[in-house]
């Protein structure tokens, strides 16, 4: 009955044990973050390394003291390949093509002397309970691997379009930030100035940011038109409603600019 809980509590100290044996790596030997990231990324644990710990590894490695680790980590994972633990030689080919597309250079070079291990472990058969063939992404993997280390010209090309892609989501993570910095200053200014001539707003500001809306430029004279327009409808639904108050005791009939209602304004960020 209390199984799942011993289980549970067993799983929690083996985690504890784990973070204090590395803790312990850490103060009382010379292994590094990195050389332990490298460690757990390709372990036989069931999961593959994620992107950013795949990032993180390939950025180190164009240190020349983190590049050692790295790649004797990696020499030993896909040297100690078996077919009853090939997980972490198969996570050490995920980390490699990572490294051989995003990393130093003279990677392809070191991995030449592993060809005849990366052909075994292409040729590992195995499908799980669920049916699902880790023999077939094996061998894939080990084949694009594999001529990514025998043809220059294809990692070339691989490489350039790694780093194209990088430079684009670099890209357009900077945008992004620079968009959020622009919202957070523009939701801080006071509603009671936005749009007026005393307007933070002035017309040197606005042309430096250029915004955009639907696809054509909005100019700062069309936002003072569209709130005096806005203010001048409040004005008007509040004396609509005195009258209607005064005049009658029917109910009162829905009006977008209700005083009951608050007042959105809509950034002219949004799309």
């Amino acid at each position: 009955m209390s199984s799942p809980l011993i289980h549970e509590i067993k799983g929690q100290a083996f985690r504890f044990l784990k973070e204090k044996i590395k803790i312990a790596r850490l103060v009382l030997t010379d292994v590094t973050p990195v050389q332990l990231m490298t460690e757990e990324a390709t372990n036989e644990n069931p999961w593959p390394p994620d992107t950013r710990t795949t990032s993180v590894i390939s950025r180190a490695a164009f240190e020349v003291d983190e590049y050692e680790r790295i790649m004797e980590i990696l020499h030993h994972r896909l040297s100690k390949f078996d077919k009853g633990y090939w997980r972490a030689s198969y996570k050490a080919l995920i980390l490699l093509e990572h490294l051989l597309t995003h990393g130093p250079k003279r990677v392809s070079e070191e991995f030449q002397s592993d060809i005849d291990v990366i052909e075994e472990i292409g040729q590992f058969q195995h499908i799980d309970e669920k049916g699902f063939n880790w023999g077939l992404s094996v061998g894939k993997l080990s084949e694009r691997v594999l001529k990514l280390l025998r043809n220059k010209d294809f990692l070339r090309e691989e490489r350039a379009r790694a780093r194209h892609l990088s430079h684009a989501i670099k890209g357009f993570g900077s945008f992004n930030q620079r968009s959020s910095a622009i919202d957070e200053r523009l939701s801080d200014l006071p509603s009671k100035i936005y749009g007026r001539c005393n307007s933070y707003y002035d017309d040197r500001q606005y042309e430096k940011y250029d915004f955009i809306s639907f696809g054509k430029k909005l100019s700062l004279v069309d936002g003072n038109m569209r709130e005096q327009q806005i203010l001048e409808d409040m004005d008007n639904s509040k004396l609509l409603k005195q009258e209607n108050d005064s005049n009658s005791g029917d109910t009162e009939e829905y009006h977008p600019f209700n005083d009951e209602e608050k007042l959105i304004i809509a950034s002219l960020l949004s799309v």
